[in-house]
């Protein structure tokens, strides 16, 4: 049975699509249902059928996809320990949500390593759900996810079921985000229905589990403005509210660097829903590394930074 074979069961299985995983897989979709289904002929039943939510496991496929999952977790740990042995590599990899204090933690971090030994870096920014699940199908040991505290149970059960741990850093309040130039910024106080009008830009693929991530809807705002723009990094987000006034942000506490890099200002503005926590995840048996300490007290560094800062 070929190893290659069990990453292509698997990336069929989080996408719910050959079409997709194909393309995550950069091969073409013919060649991947060929290998799906040579894999089906040797084990003697079918992994997936097509169903209106697309492809999704049988209950056979369903084991053998957590037995799978295993293995290639056990081949990983083994192909790891030439690299652990090897004192002139540094390794380190996370999945991260956009937050700009996490950016700066991660550049902090890096920025200390030894340039005369190797270095391999894997970061990447995204949503909760696929830091989650990053982490249970790799190659990501190590993950941040920020969900609003009223769907806590939600992830903190989906990530009991994965077999993951988690440990809360840091809980805050979402503060508006817009350019220096905004009709808004000097506004003696804010109140969310002031923002009724102009133009929201929000993360287009935030999800929940259970009740978001098989139908894509998105979370919940309280301003229930008619205008948005989606994005899905940090950089194109701040070039529209530098360049583009009537837009706005709710987003986590930014680093003084980044407002004054883009003219932005941070204000306060209760509203319900805007409660949010960053919580750092991974594998119920890993073992952190020296290099792992090192980010983590980096992050802690950054998040200081950030919640001592008085906003107005």
């Amino acid at each position: 049975m070929n190893t290659l074979h069990l990453k292509y069961a698997i990336e069929v299985e989080r996408t719910c699509s050959i079409t997709q995983a194909a393309e995550n897989l950069y091969m073409g979709q013919p060649s991947l249902s060929k290998a799906i289904k040579e894999l089906e002929d040797t084990l003697g039943y079918s992994i997936f059928e097509r169903t209106s939510k697309g492809v999704t496991p049988t209950q056979k496929g369903v084991e053998f996809l957590s037995y799978a999952r295993n293995v290639l977790i056990q081949i990983e740990k083994m192909e790891a320990l030439s690299d652990t042995s090897n004192t002139n590599i540094q390794s380190f990899n996370i999945s991260i949500p956009r937050g700009s204090y996490i950016a700066d933690a991660i550049t902090s971090f890096v920025s200390e390593l030894d340039i005369n030994k190797e270095i391999n870096v894997n970061v990447q920014e995204t949503n909760s759900i696929q830091v989650i699940n990053n982490i249970i199908d790799g190659p990501f040991n190590l993950g941040i996810i920020r969900y609003q505290t009223e769907y806590e149970n939600y992830f903190f059960d989906y990530l009991t079921e994965k077999q993951l741990r988690y440990e809360p850093l840091w809980e805050f309040e979402y503060l508006a985000l817009m350019s220096e130039n905004h009709p808004l910024a000097h506004k003696d106080k804010i109140d969310y229905r002031d923002f009724k009008g102009y133009i929201e830009i929000v993360h287009g693929d935030t999800a929940i589990p259970y009740i978001m991530q098989s139908n894509g809807m998105k979370t919940k705002r309280t301003d229930k403005t008619s205008k948005h723009i989606f994005v899905y990094d940090r950089c194109s987000q701040y070039d529209m509210l530098s360049s583009i006034t009537s837009t706005y942000m709710w987003v986590s506490p930014i680093p003084d660097k980044w407002l004054k890099r883009y003219n932005l200002i941070q204000r306060k503005c209760k509203a319900s829903g805007h409660r949010y926590k960053d919580v750092f995840i991974y594998p119920k048996d890993y073992i952190f590394t020296e290099l792992d300490r090192r980010f983590i007290d980096k992050f802690s560094e950054e998040k200081n930074k950030v919640s001592f800062k008085d906003y107005k």
